[in-house]
Order: C-alpha cells, then structure tokens, then sequence
C-alpha cells in the first residue's frame, strides 16, 4: 500500500495540504459512449496545468459515477494521479450503495497514491433515525482504512446528518473533511463544533469568499465552477482566493463580484434535470472535452444547446 501519510497523522497532513480550490471532475464520454481516456488526460492537463487548481475530486456526481463500471472508476483514479503528478491534489470518489464497492475503490486509491478519498452518506431506505447507522458507516470505514476519508452529505440522499453527528464523526482519527452541501446555518454550527478536527466545506462557489472571511474556511471541495467559470487566462476564482488567503479582503470581494454576470449566464439556460449533460457542452464552449451523458441521464436539446451558446457568449468570459 502507498500512503503519503500514517493513519494517525491523517488531520495534520490535510490541514496542512488540503487547501484551496478543489473541483470535481466529469468524465467525457465518445459518441459510442466509452470511457473517453484520451479526452479526459487532455481535461486533466488544462485543469491542473493551466487552471492550476488546488485538487480535483475524480468521479462524483458530476463524473457520473453511477452510470461508470468498477474497472473504469480504478481507471479514472489512475489517469487524474497520473496527470496531477504532484502538481495538485487529488481526492476520489469512493461513494456506492455497496460497502465493499467502496473499500474496493478506497483500497485501490490507497494503492496507487491519491491524497484521500470522499465517501457520500449512505443511501438509507425506510429509516426512522439515522444517526447510529451513519456514524456505524463510517467508523466502520475509518477502522479499515488508512487513507484520509472526506465525508460528504447531501439532502438528496434522503436525510441531512446532523452538525452534532458530522462533530462526533469527527472525532476519528482518518476523518479528515466534509463536503457539506447544507444551509449556512448548519455548516457555521459544525465549523463551531468541530473546525479543528476536520476541514469544512461546501459546494457554494458564491459562498466561498464569505466562509474564507467569516468562518476562516481554508478549502472549496466543490463542483464544476472553478472550471466552467475560468480559462487560461481567466482565474478570478483563483485570484479571489488567493487574495483573501492573503488578507486583501476588499481586493477579493470586488473580484469576486466581477464574475456575477458569468455567474448569471451560467444559470440562465441550464435546464432542470440536466446539469452533467449541460456542464459537459458548456466545458465544449470553453474549448476543452465534453461528450454525451450516459442513462439514465438525459442529453441536451437542439433548443437547449442554443440557449446555452447565447448564454455563454453572455457571459464575459476571456478565452484568449
């Protein structure tokens, strides 16, 4: 097994190295709807070397993992180590309705050197209280794992966990983060609870300055925005960041404001329903590979491409 850290000093090393901007990856798929390895080594070298990035989540939700076998989920988690190659991080998504798909997954990202892995709460049918369950999940998880593991909860999922069960989760010695897709109530009241134990997070790119200066957020393990919303030569969610990192807060808010009219035009034409189909054409406007979506997810339109086209050359975004 290849580790860059011991078990036990699993928190230290994220606190240490687990920072910045993180975006989740997508996997391109061709026309024949294979795994489009070419492509994806192509979006992963704009990503890490021109976007430079902190990290990148490989895999999740937006990679639709769910429609990807257990072989070409390894191999997505071989390709983004191998492009990162030291450059940023890499955290995969081990997520699965089964247990041993996730210990397969997470033993193999173990193996071929990724920094951690992030595993979503269980999808838990006909429970009356999930507290127990989730925090079994996870101890569980934790006691067979040496790898930093970031926890990741979502309504769509069926419940929210609780701050005060994010808190005693918390207290395990490889449980290293959160993706924490909730209202700021409920992640201000876990940063309180447990921000010394583990890294807070959300999905907001809207909410990242704020969490930096109010909640002294250090990480943005989010979604698609940090690619879909800059080029080579347009990082404002690099720049924001950085300066609000630095202590330039007022610098960082009017950076972060510059980029409201990409923001609306980004929301104004994604369609209800479609977003990894969306994301992927979009990320085609931006020059890089998209491709189709796999069932049960649905393609875009002729009506909705052209919708997005004018909404993309709305958005004020400098490609050259």
């Amino acid at each position: 097994m290849s580790t860059k850290y011991q078990k036990q000093d699993a928190k230290a090393y994220a606190r240490e190295n687990f920072r910045g901007v993180w975006a989740a990856t997508i996997t391109p798929f061709r026309e024949d709807l294979s795994f489009d390895e070419e492509g994806f080594r192509a979006n992963l070298r704009h990503w890490v070397r021109a976007l430079r990035l902190g990290g990148l989540f490989v895999s999740g939700k937006q990679g639709e993992f769910f429609s990807m076998s257990l072989a070409e989920r390894k191999r997505s988690f071989e390709i983004a180590v191998e492009e990162a190659n030291g450059h940023c991080g890499i955290v995969t998504s081990c997520s699965d309705t089964n247990l041993d798909v996730v210990l397969d997954l997470a033993r193999h990202s173990q193996a071929i050197g990724a920094d951690y892995i992030v595993v979503h709460s269980p999808v838990l049918h006909f429970h009356q209280d999930a507290e127990e369950t989730v925090y079994e999940y996870y101890r569980y998880l934790s006691e067979q794992l040496e790898i930093g593991i970031a926890l990741w909860n979502h309504p769509d999922c069926g419940y929210v966990m609780s701050p005060q069960l994010c808190a005693r989760i918390a207290e395990l010695p490889n449980i290293v983060a959160i993706k924490y897709s909730v209202d700021r109530a409920l992640y201000s009241e876990l940063t309180r609870l447990a921000g010394d134990k583990i890294l807070v997070s959300t999905a907001s790119e809207e909410e990242w300055l704020d969490n930096i200066v109010e909640l002294g957020w250090q990480l943005y393990l989010c979604s698609t925005p940090p690619f879909l919303l800059q080029s080579a030569v347009d990082q404002r969610i690099n720049e924001y960041t950085r300066l609000a990192f630095e202590g330039k807060i007022a610098e960082a808010r009017a950076v972060r404001d510059s980029l409201e009219p990409a923001r609306a035009a980004f929301r104004s034409a994604r369609p209800s329903g479609t977003p990894q189909a969306y994301s992927k054409y979009w990320l085609e406007m931006l020059g890089q590979v998209g491709g189709p979506v796999r069932r049960p997810l649905l393609n875009l339109t002729d009506t909705q491409k052209a919708a997005a086209r004018d909404a993309f050359a709305r958005s004020g975004l400098k490609l050259a």
